[in-house]
């Protein structure tokens, strides 16, 4: 595997020409770009991709592109790229961007706050034709001011270009969260589900609480993905619903009586059963021994 600290070396190794600066580069894709077909590699910047693949694979976290439909992907650095045989179907783009091009611009925090840069490649952004529109236009004009003139303001100008670009990700990723909700079925009854085993089979004394990943695993989505998807559908992140799933669970237990609060902390997972009470008193607003007594008077 290959690992690309700048980007004008990444550049070079997908054949397209040497970046007008060192920190960034936006390269058109087209049917007849030359870059490399079989590569596996990393690299120390962001990568943001609008394209539709006609053939090939790409892969990065677990799974394969989906080039029936996939438009826009987004990985962080250090991530593990895979590409076989790629043909594009039309015309895209790329944007390599090293962290260092961020420093001292909002962004430089900001971009870190956008979950699709964790999303698995069958999670890539679907664009309806006016968002492809709104992301073209917003891209040309990145590259306008990329290309023509550079001066002391052309950074902070194309900064806030791709400030909107990922802003507009962000508001199309929302509507995919409902627009495909039909097809996936309903999340949160899949993540229910998949709790209701987890602690029906006793798994929990055994392997202690659920997590955002081994959930999003089960149900082949990203943790972060899950999460957003979940927000959506609920208002609430899949770390806060296991955690609610969890209260009820204990407040069940204490109901039926016969047991400590040690011994419901350990029988639902927790190795520390202060931390179960802490946790019981945020979601409830008392404490399980106060909870435990009210149910008694």
């Amino acid at each position: 595997m290959m690992h690309f600290r700048t980007i004008s070396e990444l550049d070079e190794a997908e054949g397209f020409p040497p970046p007008e600066h060192p920190l960034i580069s936006l390269n058109v894709l087209t049917q007849s770009s030359p870059f490399k077909k079989n590569i596996e590699f990393s690299c120390d910047f962001y990568i943001i991709c609008f394209k539709k693949l006609k053939s090939g694979e790409l892969i990065y976290g677990k799974t394969k592109y989906d080039h029936d439909r996939g438009w826009m992907y987004f990985t962080k650095p250090r991530q593990i790229l895979l590409t076989r045989g790629l043909e594009i179907a039309e015309k895209g783009f790329v944007i390599h961007l090293h962290e260092d091009f961020l420093m001292g611009h909002p962004l430089f925090s900001e971009i870190r706050k956008y979950n699709f840069f964790d999303y698995e490649t069958n999670e890539a952004l679907h664009l309806s034709p006016r968002e492809k529109e709104t992301i073209w236009s917003l891209f040309n004009k990145m590259e306008k001011e990329y290309r023509d003139n550079p001066d002391e303001f052309s950074k902070s100008i194309i900064l806030s270009h791709l400030d909107s670009i990922l802003k507009y990700a962000q508001r199309f990723y929302k509507r995919q969260f409902v627009d495909r909700k039909p097809l996936t079925g309903v999340t949160i009854t899949k993540f229910n589900e998949y709790l209701n085993e987890y602690f029906g089979k006793r798994v929990v004394t055994e392997k202690g609480l659920p997590t955002v990943n081994n959930a999003a695993s089960k149900l082949n989505l990203s943790s972060k993905y899950l999460s957003d998807l979940l927000k959506q559908e609920t208002g609430k992140t899949a770390l806060e619903l296991i955690h609610l799933y969890v209260i009820a669970e204990a407040k069940n237990l204490l109901v039926e009586g016969g047991r400590s609060i040690s011994e419901i902390a350990y029988r639902l997972g927790f190795e520390n059963p202060p931390y179960f009470s802490r946790l019981f008193k945020k979601e409830t607003g008392v404490s399980p021994k106060e909870y435990k007594n009210r149910l008694l008077n």
